[in-house]
């Protein structure tokens, strides 16, 4: 696995790509993502892939949105995105959708927004899916992207 830790003061940030055969993870303190703003992760999904997350809250133990796009689950062969909220390192009901339009060894791109209320997410067939802001954050200090993907372009606007 590779792990990057970066403290963000920009609103920009450029990481490297793990090979084929690594998980990536890249985690983010002490970003600034208010309502209104965006998050664009875009990258490759490694062929053998499983899943892949994006983690929005402010730490590993309070996620007001988890995305994770699953390819292979409990011997099922049917992908699925799942979306969750944690607090106090508890996980809360799932949103599952059998909508999934990642695919092993394609790019991807995808785009978070933090409205306040709700996390719109748009998908890379142009489909959006929503996720309530459960714990009614206002702001996101911590972002986390992990997973069986290397990303090429990573932007907060």
């Amino acid at each position: 696995m590779i792990r990057i830790t970066v403290d963000v003061w920009k609103r920009f940030c450029s990481l490297a790509k793990p090979s084929e055969d690594q998980e990536m993870e890249a985690e983010m303190k002490n970003v600034l993502l208010r309502a209104g703003d965006q998050l664009k992760v875009q990258g490759k999904i490694n062929a053998d892939a499983k899943r892949f997350q994006i983690d929005l809250g402010s730490s590993s133990s309070e996620l007001a949105l988890h995305f994770n796009p699953r390819f292979y689950e409990d011997d099922s062969e049917t992908p699925v995105l799942v979306c969750n909220s944690r607090s106090d390192n508890i996980w809360d009901q799932e949103q599952r959708d059998t909508h999934n339009p990642f695919h092993p060894g394609s790019t991807f791109k995808v785009v978070l927004k933090h409205t306040g209320r709700l996390f719109e997410v748009k998908l890379p067939d142009g489909q959006e899916i929503e996720f309530p802001n459960r714990q009614g954050m206002e702001t996101i200090s911590y972002i986390r992207v992990k997973g069986d993907i290397s990303i090429t372009s990573f932007k907060m606007y």
